[in-house]
């Protein structure tokens, strides 16, 4: 996991209301609430990191859901 966010996911972390980052946080992992509990990283960063999380596994699950549409479709 990286140790601080990408300056993107910052700028679009800054945009949410706070019943969306209240969403994200719900939604954060242990090793995330750890550094935001320890004061390591601001609730700022860690909703950044966690965007990012979620983006990259959206992706590969899309990814995945493709190369399944096209396995049933070759049937």
């Amino acid at each position: 996991m990286r140790k601080t966010p990408d300056e993107e996911y910052l700028e679009k972390a800054k945009l949410l209301t706070e019943e969306e980052t209240e969403r994200l946080l719900s939604r954060m992992r242990t090793k995330l609430m750890r550094r935001l509990e320890d004061k390591k990283l601001s609730a700022l960063e860690v909703v950044a990191i966690q965007l990012e999380i979620e983006d990259k596994e959206l992706n590969e699950w899309r990814e995945r859901m493709a190369e399944i549409a096209k396995r049933t479709k070759n049937k």
